[in-house]
This record gives C-alpha cells, structure tokens and sequence, in this order.
C-alpha cells in the first residue's frame, strides 16, 4: 500500500508541475495589446504663443517618453480629410506597448513638468486608445 500512496503522489506531483508549466508558457504566449495616444492639437488664437516655449516642448516632450517606450507615428505630417471636417490643427499618435505604458507616461513627472507648456498655448484633445493584438 505504500508503494501505490507513492506512485499516486509522485503521479499527481508530476501532473502539478505539466499543468503548472503548461500555465507559464500561455502566460508567456499571451499579447498584451499595445495603445495609442491620439492628440489633435490647435494653435489657441485666444492664448499668447511663445516661440520659446514651443521650442521647449518639443524637446523635452520626446525625451519623456524614452522610459516608457513611446514612439511617434504622426506627428503632424500632410493631412486629408476624406470624411467630415479636417482638424483645424494638427495630429500626433504616439504608440506605447500597452496601456499600461501610455497612462504611465501621461501622468509621469517628466510629461508633467512640460504639459503646462502645450496647455498654455494651444487647445488640445488627448485620446488613449487600445489597439488590436497583432500575431
């Protein structure tokens, strides 16, 4: 009979660790869909612009992503409106490998200590939005 309690627990010990490994490499296998950070950014007529200031954020604002993996898709290049009304300023996406990511970068210190700046002079809309998973 001690034998088979043996056999029984060494079976079932083996069972664990399969069900346990098999659960680490789905884990592992499992995408995390990436985000996006959409801005439609318009110059304020009724805000004072400052060419320094401007210059500012466009230096410092890149470099605040650099710890949470941010990159520029858009960053106000040629746009056409094919449907509804244009933007009356521009476009930034920024992608960011998860939501996670986006919002950590949004609220970090680095971003805002130069939001201020973009807040001052222009009239913006901030979006983070969740992608699609790509295999």
């Amino acid at each position: 009979m001690q034998t088979n309690h043996k056999l029984a627990l060494a079976t079932l010990a083996g069972i664990s660790i399969g069900v346990a490994t098999a659960q680490a490499i789905h884990a592992q296998q499992v995408k995390v869909p990436p985000a996006y950070v959409i801005a439609e950014v318009e110059m304020d007529p009724s805000k004072t612009a400052d060419p320094a200031a401007a210059r500012k954020y466009a230096e410092e604002a890149p470099k605040s992503l650099l710890p949470f993996n941010g990159q520029y898709v858009v960053r106000g290049g040629a746009l056409q409106a094919v449907e509804g009304d244009a933007p009356k300023g521009y476009i930034v996406i920024i992608a960011f490998d998860s939501m996670e990511k986006a919002r950590g970068w949004y609220y970090s210190a680095a971003y805002e200590a130069v939001k201020p700046i973009r807040q001052s002079s222009t009239k913006s809309r901030i979006l983070i939005v969740e992608g699609v998973v790509r295999e």
